[in-house]
């Protein structure tokens, strides 16, 4: 498995990272042999969330992957924090007993990676400061980062934050490709020109912050999976004809189409089938020509001005 550098910091990862927010819905048995299989596959970044099944998916990952200081060792571990029922929480209180509330339930003693889960319209930087400051030197989280944010509000967040903000996490994949669109419809007056996220691609290349994209194969806000969906016939038959060239997987060629953008994004699989793991992560080994990127991203509908 190709590895890569998260943000500015020293840690090696992955290009591909294990997203666990379905892992309480299977059982023990099968939770035990995807964990296995992924770290097979060189797959040693996990990503979590406080709110994923209510924790029930933090708990189920330290069950299924028999949790140890060895074990600890061979994981790269990221949690999320702040989306509460009904709310966003920033508070330094919350931020600090959501973080001993993930640390219990993966019997580990320190997140590799900490996420500030969605912005917190009634977010104040200080506070997080004070939050990340004690966490740090507690030794219980080792990076931290964002998720769902805008360029601005990761500057208003390094105004008060002392620790570099490696990543920021947003949905991206080539049937929710607007953070690229916006940057090629540049000055043209049709919807493709509309920048929802404050031109964050080149913002994270500028400052040295990894882009995760999550839920790559997904369409609209968990619309649905875009392979063989009738919404993208065009796409699917795209993605069929390159995967036959390289004798892979459709989700190969999909994730091998964000791992082509030279931002460095890492996609974050969703997939609790262990065939579909390896199809995913077979795409460290794929790197799709020019005219291939462009072909899938005009088969999902996007418009080249």
């Amino acid at each position: 498995m190709k590895n890569m550098k998260l943000g500015s910091s020293g840690l090696s990862v992955p290009v591909i990272a294990v997203g666990c927010m379905r892992l309480n819905r299977i059982e023990t048995s099968t939770a035990e042999k995807l964990l296995q299989k992924a770290l097979d596959l060189g797959l040693n970044f996990f990503d979590h969330a406080d709110i994923y099944g209510a924790g029930a998916c933090e708990e189920a990952f330290a069950e299924a992957v028999h949790m140890s200081p060895a074990v600890r060792e061979k994981l790269i571990i990221q949690s999320k924090c702040g989306v509460r029922p009904g709310m966003y929480d920033f508070s330094k209180e919350h931020i600090l007993e959501a973080v001993d509330g993930s640390l219990s339930r993966l019997k580990t003693d320190y997140l590799d990676v900490l996420l500030l889960h969605r912005p917190d319209a009634l977010c104040e930087p200080e506070e997080v400061a004070e939050a990340f400051d004690e966490l740090e030197k507690s030794g219980k989280v080792r990076h931290f980062g964002v998720s769902n944010m805008k360029p601005m509000q990761i500057e208003l967040l390094k105004r008060a934050v002392r620790q570099p903000l490696i990543v920021d996490q947003l949905q991206f994949g080539i049937a929710h490709a607007g953070l690229i669109t916006n940057s090629l419809h540049v000055n043209m007056e049709d919807d493709g020109a509309n920048d929802r996220s404050g031109s964050a691609l080149d913002y994270f290349r500028l400052h040295d912050i990894t882009m995760q994209a999550w839920s790559p194969l997904q369409y609209g806000y968990f619309g649905g999976s875009i392979l063989d969906s009738p919404k993208y016939v065009k796409l699917n038959d795209k993605l069929e004809e390159i995967a036959d060239r390289y004798d892979v997987d459709k989700s190969t060629i999909a994730f091998a189409w964000i791992l082509r953008h030279p931002a460095g994004i890492q996609p974050i699989t969703g997939t609790m089938n262990l065939m579909h793991l390896a199809d995913c992560a077979a795409a460290a080994d794929i790197t799709l020509t020019r005219r291939e990127w462009y072909s899938l991203y005009c088969a999902a509908g996007n418009i080249l001005p």
